[in-house]
């Protein structure tokens, strides 16, 4: 058997979030069959999948953030004035670093009522444990150092603020639910002394327990014959942790058939045809259909506004979640007046990600649940990731579905997937508009092409690429000739942005300052300046000194607003017969786009 871990550091919270990732993605399909609470619409499997991805792809990039620190900067010579909060000897990150980045991913990337509650259980454990990893950091920094981890006793504690916190969060809580099952883990872990792998076995065991009961517990279970599907996600996740410091499943074999026998008249959850819930107890409330929306963003705003939001929308629906802290939340409800939800969220500070999914209707891929034919696919759609809200605006105009990435918030595979989804037609074409989302978007084309769906992937590499590929993009045309256009298009354009530096850095321009102003062409520094629009201007002569006809400008919130004006001026007098054509991005991270055609 492989040396399996019997502390939790960083490195076990990553194979931890692994495992998690396979596990739900191995259960997704029997989640969502057993999704009847509290709206039968079949999506708790695919929404806590999405949301372990998210935490997962979280902590890999502070993996892979630690190793770059630790290859580029050997030890003992980093910079004069450089800190690295949390790196060792070997590039690794702390315990503290590790916990904070799954609880963030998973905040932002939450989806649905159960991934919410996730979300939040995640986050208590993050409390925790990043206090306590702290703590054990600064001893071992003095000793010999190394990356900080926890024992037994901090993962027990982390469990029960996990259950509490989560409860808190949810306006109204119902037992025979995921926060039934989370209290009985904590209740089990703890009763129970020992090291991690103790710990976790006794949680999963206090969790299966209780996911066994739930039909005891809530009438609408009982009469589907099912246990609660969070919480048989929540199990999943228990199991993964479990398996991270024994290296053994401790469900293999025993526990599927167990929650299976609970499904009356089959063989098993695959086999359940889709209960009848019309006049199921949904919030506790009999013969009540419920409100007709979900609504989910991520709200940025303080503790008091977020308090006052929440006895708002508790009053215009039911499943109130409201989940994160420090400013950033993510918010979930259940309403008939979508609208209402949405001002209420800007009322409070600034909500983005917003996302109202109408139950009657459903997405693509949950459509016809309740007995109503799914509309007609659409022969072809364009989906693409856009790096900001206005962005995002322009491609919608176009037809396009979209998917907004936040700053140093890339979408993970399974939001593309659930875009295409979305885009509910018979052929896709995809733009991922990032070099660093090929991988991601090749395995979301993938997966999407085994449900059924014709995918083509374009490797766009920037937003201004997407558009070029978008303006000759022409549905009535046949595919693979619409497809080669779009290609041909996208690979015609150069693309470019102005940034500021974060932090020193070695790049093919030379080396950089934190403040510096870098303009990057096809991806590589190009130029590092001091002024924001000299810089943009030299990088824009560099890019049409090659020739152009056409220049797409892009500006983020962040950049002085004389910039675009200067350089069509400069474009204007400079370069005959080139036309500009100026966006505005909203918050996308750089200063300015700009494309060359």
């Amino acid at each position: 058997m492989p040396q399996v871990p019997q502390t939790l550091d960083a490195l076990a919270v990553r194979t931890w979030c692994g495992l998690a990732l396979e596990a739900l993605g191995r259960a997704r399909e029997e989640i969502d069959a057993i999704n009847v609470y509290p709206v039968a619409d079949g999506d708790t499997g695919t929404n806590l999948y999405l949301t372990v991805e998210s935490a997962a792809a979280a902590v890999e990039a502070v993996f892979a953030g630690y190793e770059t620190v630790a290859a580029v900067v050997p030890t003992g010579s980093a910079p004069t004035g450089a800190v690295f909060t949390g790196v060792t000897g070997v590039g690794l990150p702390t315990l503290a670093d590790t916990v904070r980045a799954m609880a963030h991913g998973a905040l932002i990337g939450a989806r649905g009522n159960s991934g919410t509650i996730l979300a939040q259980l995640l986050r208590g454990m993050a409390q925790v444990l990043a206090a306590d990893g702290d703590a054990d950091g600064e001893a071992r920094s003095e000793t010999h150092g190394g990356a900080a981890h926890t024992d037994g006793q901090a993962l027990r504690l982390a469990l029960r603020q996990a259950a509490d916190s989560a409860r808190e969060a949810v306006a109204h809580p119902v037992e025979g639910t995921v926060l039934t099952v989370a209290a009985a883990a904590a209740e089990a872990a703890t009763g129970t002394e020992g090291d991690c792998g103790t710990v976790a076995c006794a949680a999963y065991e206090g969790a299966r327990a209780a996911l066994v009961a739930t039909p005891g517990q809530l009438a609408v279970l009982e009469r589907a014959g099912v246990v609660d599907a969070g919480g048989r996600g929540l199990l999943a996740v228990l199991e993964a942790l479990a398996e991270t410091f024994t290296g053994e499943s401790p469900g293999a074999g025993r526990v599927t058939g167990e929650i299976h026998a609970r499904v009356h008249g089959t063989d098993g959850v695959h086999g359940t045809d889709r209960v009848d819930v019309d006049g199921a107890c949904v919030d506790g409330r009999p013969g009540d259909d419920g409100p007709a929306f979900e609504v989910t963003y991520l709200l940025e705003a303080d503790d008091a506004a977020v308090a006052r939001l929440r006895a708002r929308l508790d009053r215009l629906g039911d499943s109130l979640v409201v989940v994160g802290g420090d400013g950033l939340w993510n918010v979930h409800v259940h309403v008939d007046d979508a609208g209402a939800a949405v001002e209420a969220g800007v009322e409070a500070g600034r909500p983005y990600r917003i996302r109202i999914t109408h139950f009657g209707l459903g997405d693509a891929h949950t459509a016809g649940a309740a007995g109503r034919p799914p509309r007609e696919r659409a022969q072809r759609a364009v989906v693409a990731v856009v790096p900001g809200e206005g962005l995002a605006g322009l491609y919608a105009e176009a037809g396009a579905t979209t998917v907004l990435a936040r700053p140093g918030e890339p979408p993970a595979s399974g939001e593309l997937v659930e875009a295409v989804r979305r885009a509910h037609a018979r052929e896709v074409v995809l733009l991922p508009n990032d070099a660093d989302l090929r991988h991601t978007a090749a395995a979301a084309a993938e997966q999407a092409r085994t449900e059924g769906v014709r995918v083509a992937l374009i490797p766009t590499r920037s937003a201004v690429q997407g558009i070029a590929a978008l303006a000759v993009h022409e549905s009535e045309r046949r595919f693979d000739e619409d497809v080669v256009a779009m290609t041909s298009a996208a690979g015609a354009t150069r693309y470019a942005e102005v940034a500021v530096a974060e932090r020193q850095s070695w790049t093919m321009a030379g080396i950089c300052q934190a403040g510096d102003v870098l303009g990057l062409i096809d991806g590589d520094v190009a130029v590092i300046g001091s002024d924001i629009t000299a810089t943009a201007e030299t990088v824009l002569d560099r890019m049409l000194a090659a020739g152009g006809e056409m220049v797409t400008l892009v500006l983020g919130d962040e950049a002085p607003e004389s910039i675009t004006a200067h350089l069509e001026v400069r474009v204007r007098e400079s370069y005959l017969a080139v036309d500009t054509v100026v966006y505005r991005g909203g918050r996308q991270g750089a200063l300015l786009l700009i494309g060359v055609e």
